[in-house]
């Protein structure tokens, strides 16, 4: 979709004329307004898309956060980008997470899972009749919370299959990949749009469930297994013991799925594999959160299969052995 159409999408209509209301002071422009984008986090995702939404889509941006070094480089120099086609920046608003953030037409949650019940009342003071939600976050549980905060007529989950690696506050390396969103929210086709003019490869999918299962057991089996050991996609594939358990804490989360009637398609072992054979020299975020003794998002990806799992009567013992040394590490990491 051209730029222009998109960021029409979002603008208001203009008034209608009231009675009382004298024609001559009547002042109407044919530049519609930028589309407010509100990002809740200030990482490697959120610098990867709010830059582009901003440079590409026009919009106008705002990423609030905790973090004091991000919100200050990024205030002073923009987001600072390197992808394919070279090394750019980007001007955005910044805003400490707690304070006012005014209204926003989209409203793209992207931090960590732990820290979404500090956030789902930020996003919905921020929401005007007919703003979006939008979470990319990763794991269960984050689309319920908002939804009970927001409505869950204005939430929107999807998945982001671009690699993004932060190099320093504000600074992210972007690798490009498909944005794929999905809801019952109305807004959901206009983000869509935006996100296309805005150089991001976005769609549409009416089979959501069926893709964020299908993400989800691929996190749980690459993301404890590389924090555990400290090695990257590849060398998982290469040594028997843990490329064993990859492939089983997989088809565990595929199991589940099956049992909610959300069917992947295919072997989640073998998405498993070939997510890891795509990216053989990364590791997980998880393996950093440990080795910064921050908290990971375990409990919301390996420890949320095993909760779903004994609700349904599915057995996950391979994510509920990972989850419980995942904990042990933050344990041992915070102390």
């Amino acid at each position: 979709m051209p730029l222009a159409q998109a960021i029409h999408r979002f603008s208001a209509a203009e008034p209608s004329l009231r009675p009382g209301m004298v024609a001559s002071r009547v002042v109407t422009s044919s530049v519609p307004r930028p589309p407010r984008i509100l990002i809740l986090g200030t990482g490697a995702m959120a610098c990867a898309l709010g830059s582009r939404l901003a440079r590409y889509g026009r919009a106008a941006v705002t990423l609030a956060g905790t973090w004091t070094a991000a919100l200050e480089a990024i205030a002073s120099r923009g987001i600072v980008v390197d992808d394919p086609t070279g090394v750019w920046s980007a001007r955005v608003r910044v805003a400490p997470l707690e304070g006012p953030l005014g209204p926003a037409d989209v409203v793209l949650v992207l931090v960590k899972s732990p820290r979404t019940p500090d956030v789902v009342h930020t996003a919905a003071r921020s929401l005007l009749p007919g703003s979006l939600v939008v979470t990319l976050q990763t794991g269960l549980g984050n689309r319920e919370l908002l939804a009970e905060a927001c409505g869950p007529e204005q939430v929107a989950v999807g998945v982001a299959s671009l690699t993004a690696t932060l190099l320093g506050p504000g600074e992210v390396r972007v690798v490009p990949g498909r944005v794929i969103l999905g809801g019952p929210a109305p807004g959901v086709a206009r983000f869509s749009d935006l996100m296309a003019a805005s150089h991001l490869d976005a769609e549409v999918s009416p089979g959501i469930e069926r893709v964020l299962w299908a993400r989800l057991a691929v996190t749980c089996a690459l993301n404890p297994l590389s924090a555990l050991t400290g090695r990257t996609h590849g060398k998982l594939l290469e040594t028997p013991e843990p490329c064993e358990t990859l492939l089983k804490a997989a088809r565990e989360v595929g199991a589940l799925a099956q049992v909610k009637g959300i069917d992947l398609g295919g072997d989640p072992a073998i998405l498993a594999v070939e997510a890891a054979e795509s990216t053989p020299a990364s590791r997980s975020g998880m393996s950093h959160d440990l080795e910064r003794g921050a908290r990971t998002e375990v409990d919301a990806q390996n420890g949320a299969v095993v909760l779903e799992g004994r609700r349904f009567g599915v057995p996950t013992p391979v994510n509920e052995y990972l989850w419980e040394r995942v904990r042990e590490k933050e344990r041992s990491s915070a102390g």
